[in-house]
């Protein structure tokens, strides 16, 4: 992969993410601390959301941006994709 992604390209990739569920427990630092280690693996993952946390992902997805410092590529439904540069 080059260094700078479209994101285009970041989509197509997306196909095969590895994805993270937020149940009804919703987010806390275990969910947080899977979620870095994804992305340190797979620079792109998918968070799906269950129906019963739906209503407060816009909330959950600021919070996980915030702590992994990861970009939010696309959200579509109760599934959001993100992206994270390996070094």
């Amino acid at each position: 992969m080059s260094k700078v992604q479209s994101r285009k390209e970041i989509m197509r990739n997306s196909l095969n993410a590895i994805e993270v569920n937020i149940g009804k427990n919703g987010i806390n630092d275990n969910v947080i601390e899977e979620i870095q280690r994804q992305l340190k693996d797979n620079e792109i993952i998918k968070v799906r959301f269950t129906r019963t946390v739906a209503f407060a992902k816009d909330e959950f997805i600021e919070e996980i941006e915030a702590k992994t410092k990861a970009q939010i590529v696309d959200v579509r439904g109760n599934v959001a994709v993100l992206y994270k540069r390996k070094r």
